[in-house]
């Protein structure tokens, strides 16, 4: 009998909760739509998803758009498509925008209780007056504001008489706090800005600590799930819902997941983007979710990877080389198998009929050995030039003058001679062939220790390339020194012209192939009709450690 899974905290916590007569859970994704979701989302979403789903419950997808100069419409469809493509459905879709009356109404509640007050302060004198986390803060001048006076301007606050910047909504609580989060924070700010769904309706808008358990109160959500770095934020969470008097919504926090070469801040990653060094937020070396997509990653290779981290109570590094080896585990029971060459050389079989070729067979899936494909075979083949090597090292057991391999899905061969050019670059290699040494009726008793892939060099069609590494030379980006483009990878990206089997003409955009010996790959959206682009999803192995070496 197989050992029963323990139960991570939050499921521990759920249980309990459950145990002490909690009926219905209740979970939110609550992202800001102002850029594109990235794999730290993608856990996110999972434990959301996953911990309703076990329970019985359901998952709520919220919009925190609370600040309309960064949000725009394009991100909010990015980030559904995303959620689906992860194979998520959520239970009702809101917007924090949905709440700006009902938030502004919570903020009136707190002036006439003498919790809130309208300040005149400059930002910089906000940040002056708060202290710091070693010296208590001092109260604002206008904090004993009367009831009335706090009405009168936080109203005219909403209707515009005021200026961005020029008065701010702030919560009563105490400027003596050790929590800098508790000394009096600005609940609301004035922006004149055109809202993505609101137009121009408001120009005072709440801010994130303001909203957030509002509206997971108005949505009743029992378990609202949050990173590490929102610790501090909940006891002004709970004291919003305490004073309020409303749903007590309660939050809860887990590590957030740290990958190894790789920035997950939006803010870098829009620098990344809006400094040319991506093509765009789903260039297949980003970590966002469209880019995983883009580059071939599979949504069950990134949910065994969310699986195989956990959730945990403290923050770590993950090491990127465990999503990879997720994405191998994956590809490897659904990709078809096919042969491509990537640095293609001339190989010549010099008594195997010019005039003559033929189709053999080659296997699409290995654990179905009648799934097969048509491989045609000719008196020239492009081998990979890494194949063949003129003074072989020792115990080299590819092509080299005198030695024989076997092509993959066909015959022997033997190398009798080279052939260079004026600038002594290899052009092309000659081979004898073994007719007896047929795959699959070999005769021959010829044991060869090599097998190498091949392309027909008269049936094979061109096609584009894009060999993707890690964005990063530096494992651990937030603690190296410098800015962290300083770190950019320059082989991260290497396009070649390769030579593919013809049947590969009909794969769709978005089709996973194993090339053989090379790795794992997928059609990328730049497929023309006159060119196939294939994008690199992984090595084979990881070659990582081998090349920083």
């Amino acid at each position: 009998m197989s050992e029963e899974k323990s139960l991570n905290f939050l499921e521990e916590i759920i249980e309990k909760d459950i145990s002490n007569g909690l009926k219905t859970i209740q979970t939110r994704f609550p992202p800001e739509p102002n850029g594109y979701l990235h794999i730290g989302h993608a856990k996110a979403i999972t434990v959301n998803f996953s911990l309703a789903d076990k329970y019985g419950g359901k998952t709520n997808l919220r919009f925190d758009d609370t600040n309309p100069v960064t949000e725009e419409t394009e991100y909010v469809e990015s980030i559904k498509n995303d959620i689906k493509w992860l194979g998520y459905n959520w239970d009702a879709e809101f917007y924090a925008s949905d709440y700006f009356d009902t938030l502004f109404e919570y903020a009136v509640k707190l002036i006439n209780k003498g919790l809130a007050y309208v300040d005149d302060s400059t930002s910089e004198e906000i940040a002056e007056l708060k202290g710091t986390p070693t010296t208590v803060g001092t109260d604002s001048p206008f904090r004993n504001r009367s009831v009335e006076e706090n009405l009168k301007l936080f109203s005219e606050m909403k209707e515009g008489k005021y200026k961005d910047g020029e008065k701010v909504l702030r919560a009563k609580i105490d400027m003596s706090s050790p929590n800098m989060l508790l000394r009096d924070p600005i609940i609301y700010r004035i922006k004149h800005a055109h809202h993505h769904r609101t137009g121009n309706k408001w120009c005072l808008y709440p801010m994130y600590d303001f909203a957030h358990g509002q509206s997971d109160s108005i949505e009743n959500i029992t378990h609202s799930i949050c990173t590490l770095e929102f610790v501090p934020h909940r006891p002004l969470y709970d004291w919003f819902i305490e004073k309020l008097e409303i749903f007590p919504s309660h939050q809860y926090e887990f590590a957030r997941l740290n990958l190894t070469y790789t920035v997950m801040s939006k803010r870098k990653l829009l620098q990344l983007v809006n400094e040319g060094f991506v093509s765009g937020w789903d260039d297949p070396r980003m970590p966002t979710i469209s880019a995983f997509r883009r580059r071939g990653y599979t949504p069950e290779s990134i949910h065994m990877f969310c699986e195989k981290i956990g959730v945990a109570r403290r923050e770590n590094l993950i090491d990127v080389g465990l999503l990879e080896f997720c994405a191998r585990e994956d590809l490897n029971k659904k990709a078809a198998r096919t042969m491509v060459v990537l640095d293609p050389l001339k190989l010549i079989i010099t008594n195997y009929d010019k005039n003559s070729s033929e189709i053999l067979k080659g296997e699409n899936d290995p654990a179905n050995p009648d799934d097969t494909r048509d491989v045609h075979f000719s008196s020239e083949l492009f081998i990979e030039r890494e194949d063949f090597m003129e003074i072989p090292e020792k115990k080299w057991f590819r092509l080299a003058p005198g030695k024989m391999v076997r092509l993959k899905n066909a015959y022997i061969v033997e190398c009798e001679n080279f052939i260079k050019d004026d600038a002594g670059n290899l052009t092309e290699i000659h081979c004898r062939y073994i007719p007896e040494s047929k795959s699959g009726s070999d005769v021959s008793g010829i044991n060869v220790k090599g097998t190498i892939h091949w392309v027909s060099a008269k049936h094979a069609v061109d096609a584009e390339v894009r060999l993707y590494d890690r964005l990063f030379t530096e494992e651990n980006i937030a603690a190296a020194e410098g800015h962290f483009s300083d770190y950019i990878n320059p082989s991260s990206l290497i396009e070649v012209n390769a030579k593919i089997e013809p049947a590969l003409l009909n794969a769709k955009v978005g089709e996973h192939f194993q090339f053989l010996r090379k790795g794992y790959f997928c059609v990328d959206k730049d497929s023309t009709s006159q060119k196939l682009v294939f994008n690199r999803t992984v090595t084979l192995k990881d070659t990582w450690v081998k090349k920083s070496k």
